[in-house]
């Protein structure tokens, strides 16, 4: 019997370039007359949904069909909505599960309940032959777990971050990048009237592939996560760049998970679903050690929320309309476990990575030049678009 229902939720942050994946996953169940159940709300409409529920329903479950996703690619965010929910560690049960048992875990942080079966029991109720999970590490985390309990699960890789295991670019990069560099770009002004260094914080917890690329293409200074960097070096650079610069600004882009050698980025709040806490800001902490350092003015940018806001990029918008016709394919040749992906410069089907992987760091050897705290840009004869290899 072949596929006649698919699934497909999006999870963790909203990125540019969700809805046009989603409308993509509508258009080919439309043109293979499969139906496409869309899952509000990430993971947590498949733990909250109460299929006996009405208004249940009706919050968690939306028909996707070529009339109601038309126009969604037009826009950002996410048509389905989205939640950091994870049902193997949940923290609190809805109302309707409260007298179910469900494995629970003692932690520091309190108890957790695994609601997996729940999970399994709503997937056969909606009577879904497969489910498409878009999302980043977290997300894809999940889809391991169920494609372990016999869930016939294609992944789709989503994250600014762009550090996802086994593909070389995830959706939402391109459009991050773009608004990244069109804000430095437009406050170059700024910085340079008033004759300070200005100091951008972008996404980047773990990984530096935002703050590393929107430097190779702005020329300047850069700080990530996989390289603690020597605090006076940096500054003196920023410095003797200030006063070679006939406007008489320097500026440097600091992924939020950066450090410089004997500091740590302060964390704070409870942690999510999946472990994270909220970091502070990398930006102030270093703008106020340069002060004190040299008196100099710092201008301050946050570059994060605005940077995921609005229309896909070109780039986000072909490879979520590929990446989508790419899952449902998968699905309906009857494949799970797999991932859409890039892989050595092409479009390829593999693996859903294995959260112990971690994230996908920058090379630093390859990529970072550690004297001049800058990218490197020779040797890159025969390297895919992206400028590196899963």
């Amino acid at each position: 019997m072949g596929v006649r229902k698919i699934g497909v939720l999006t999870g963790g942050g909203d990125v540019p370039g969700l809805n046009s994946a989603i409308k993509e996953i509508a258009e080919a169940g439309w043109t293979e007359n499969i139906k496409i159940q869309g899952i509000r709300r990430g993971w947590e409409g498949l733990t909250h949904l109460n299929m006996d529920d009405p208004q249940s329903r009706q919050r968690y479950l939306l028909s996707l069909t070529r009339e109601n996703t038309r126009t969604i690619d037009r826009m950002g965010g996410t048509f389905l909505h989205t939640s950091r929910t994870n049902p193997a560690r949940m923290k609190a049960l809805p109302d309707h599960l409260k007298a179910s048992a469900f494995p629970r875990k003692e932690t520091k942080a309190g108890v957790t309940y695994d609601v997996t079966s729940r999970v399994l029991k709503n997937i056969e109720e909606l009577e879904l032959d497969a489910l498409i999970s878009i999302g980043g590490d977290d997300t894809l985390s999940y889809s391991s777990i169920l494609c372990a309990a016999g869930v016939r699960v294609i992944a789709i890789p989503k994250t600014m971050d762009n550090d996802v295991q086994n593909t070389e670019y995830c959706i939402g990069f391109a459009t991050a990048l773009t608004r990244a560099i069109d804000a430095i770009q437009r406050q170059r002004s700024t910085i340079g009237s008033h004759e300070r260094v200005g100091v951008f914080r972008i996404f980047g917890r773990d990984a530096g592939h935002t703050a590393l690329y929107t430097s190779y293409v702005t020329s300047i200074r850069c700080a990530i996560p996989e390289y603690k960097f020597n605090l006076d070096k940096m500054i003196e650079l920023l410095l003797e760049e200030k006063r070679d610069n006939p406007s008489g600004y320097s500026l440097v882009i600091l992924s939020e998970g950066a450090e410089w050698n004997g500091y740590r980025v302060r964390e704070y709040g409870e942690p999510d679903a999946y472990g994270h806490r909220k970091k502070a800001s990398v930006a102030e902490d270093f703008s106020d050690e340069l002060k004190k350092r040299t008196g100099e003015e710092t201008t301050i940018s946050d570059l994060t929320y605005d940077l995921r806001s609005g229309e896909a990029a070109f780039i986000d918008k072909l490879i979520s309309c590929t990446f989508a016709h790419m899952a449902v394919e998968s699905v309906m040749k009857n494949q799970s476990g797999l991932m859409t992906a890039i892989a050595h410069g092409c479009y390829s089907m593999m693996p859903i990575p294995d959260s112990k992987m971690g994230p996908r760091c920058v090379d630093v050897n390859a990529m970072y030049n550690t004297e001049r705290y800058r990218p490197k840009y020779f040797e890159k004869a025969g390297l895919p678009v992206f400028l590196t290899r899963v």
